[in-house]
């Protein structure tokens, strides 16, 4: 035993164990084995120097090769409790410790305890080396395998990626299959992944995924924007996983190679022709998976959610997440702001005319930022060439003059004609605030120094007749030489050509 304490001590110290093998006169494979044992009893070497020697060569026997009293028998009945016990926050192998004295007063010591206990969950889950707390951290990874669909009119098969999620105390898994790995799927199937446990825990610990992690780096890895603002949504962390450190993504890929044998194998021999038929037959199997007993304890993965984590977990926010998209514009004279993909305008307040600004936009609303402030949000509105506009963001609501004002389109547009005039005004009425119409009677009076102003004038009064009373209008005049054509032109019959295919109207008497 003298020696164990020896190799133990110099080991502590940082001795090597070719040097710890030549001072003490041990083979290297019998310092392998001490060095293991100890290792695994999870203490310190101050701790085990305190044990007695009868102790320490309990300590160094191989666990098949311990008698089993029934004193011991009774410990490790209570292990599994224990182990669900540890995963609550503010839990300690201490505290269990002193829990069991309490009950078992003729029980192990304090040493012995650790030494059961960490032997017993190496043996459980040898895998299993970082203690999770209920609610902390949800980990996130794609399969390295594949699954597929069918598409029914070609007969094609289509691969599909595979999302798994799981919960480091309780390890409830969740699985879905997605077309691919980019930020769209990949964040729905984390929003998915929410719902299905009802909360939010305190942080998401993905791979350094590009859908996830714009630069990925040892200490300070960049997060992809959209990812963070589904994060900011759920008020949840991104821990991305450290580089290099496979620890960090231990869980997730145990949890990936179970899947393959208790989902991927049931679904072998089934026909999938859409994402929702594949996720439905993935979620039976996934529900037996999350039933299944946990290796050697009386509970599953469902129970220990149920039990433990579930009500740690934080609420979730009244409305799902909606995917953004981002894009940049400056703020136009009439205090709106142009969201090129519908070609619509959205108001923001008069004082940022002249600012750059960022759009964040989802389905069904678009967010108007300036240095990070949110100024205006408004319901998405895809009808081009609109404006929606809330009244308090106009400038005439707040007595604010520009140089852009009804009176100044209207004298220059009396400049050129009567007619241009009219138009101009008709523009101006129909609009709920003269500023929605500056854009297009700058586009219009533009027109008289690229075509003149006598087609313009034509331009005008041929509108005037049809009624309508836009830019578009003015535009497609003059682009189709409309203005040029006289009336009677314009209302004469097209005669029709003559071709041998066509029988004319002699064939029909």
């Amino acid at each position: 035993m003298s020696k164990i304490r020896q190799i133990l001590r110099l080991y502590s110290q940082g001795r090597s164990k070719l040097l710890i093998a030549q001072q003490t006169s041990v083979s290297r494979n019998t310092l392998k084995k001490y060095l293991k044992e100890f290792e695994l009893s999870g203490l310190s070497f101050n701790e085990v120097n305190e044990l007695g020697d009868k102790d320490l060569e309990d300590l160094f026997i191989k666990p098949e090769e311990r008698p089993v009293t029934p004193k011991l028998q009774t410990l490790c009945s209570l292990f599994p409790a224990m182990d669900k016990e540890l995963k609550r926050k503010g839990v300690t192998r201490l505290l269990l410790w002193e829990e069991y004295k309490l009950k078992h007063p003729d029980g192990y010591g304090k040493s012995q305890f650790k030494n059961y206990f960490a032997q017993w969950r190496a043996q459980v889950n040898p895998s299993m080396h970082i203690e999770h707390k209920a609610g902390d951290k949800l980990y996130v990874d794609f399969a390295g395998h594949k699954l597929s669909i069918i598409d029914k009119l070609t007969g094609e098969v289509q691969p599909v990626e595979v999302f798994v999620a799981i919960l480091g105390a309780s390890q409830l898994t969740y699985v879905e299959a997605v077309m691919t790995q980019q930020k769209e799927d990949f964040i729905a199937a984390c929003d998915g992944a929410l719902h299905y446990y009802g909360g939010v825990p305190s942080a998401i610990v993905p791979d350094n995924l590009k859908s996830a992690v714009t630069k990925s780096s040892k200490y300070e890895p960049v997060l992809n924007e959209t990812f963070a603002d589904f994060a900011d949504h759920y008020s949840t962390t991104i821990l991305p996983a450290r580089a290099y450190r496979p620890k960090d993504k231990a869980l997730v890929e145990g949890a990936v190679k179970i899947i393959y044998s208790r989902i991927y194998a049931k679904l072998r021999t089934g026909e999938y022709f859409t994402l929702e038929e594949l996720n439905k037959a993935i979620l039976i199997a996934l529900e037996e998976h999350n039933l299944t007993l946990l290796r050697g304890r009386n509970y599953s993965r469902r129970q220990q959610f149920e039990e433990v984590e579930r009500q740690t977990l934080a609420p979730l926010p009244p409305l799902r997440y909606e995917l953004k998209k981002q894009l940049f514009a400056t703020v136009m004279k009439n205090g709106h702001v142009s969201m090129s993909v519908d070609k619509h305008y959205y108001s923001v307040p008069y004082r940022f005319i002249g600012k750059k600004v960022k759009l964040m936009y989802s389905r069904n609303t678009v967010e108007v930022f300036y240095h990070y402030e949110r100024i205006a949000i408004h319901p998405r509105t895809k009808s081009p060439y609109n404006y929606t506009t809330e009244k308090d963001h106009m400038a005439s609501a707040h007595r604010f003059v520009s140089d852009w004002t009804p009176e100044r389109f209207i004298s220059w547009a009396t400049g050129i004609h009567e007619d241009v005039h009219l138009y101009i005004l008709k523009i101006l009425d129909r609009k709920q605030h003269p500023e929605q119409a500056y854009k297009s009677c700058v586009g219009i009076l533009s027109f008289g120094k690229k075509v003149g102003n006598e087609r313009l004038i034509k331009a005008c009064q041929r509108a005037l007749g049809y009624g309508i009373y836009n830019y578009k209008t003015i535009q497609t005049i003059l682009e189709r030489g409309m203005d040029k054509l006289d009336e009677s032109e314009e209302n004469k019959p097209m005669e029709m050509p003559l071709h041998e295919n066509i029988r004319g109207e002699e064939y029909y008497q």
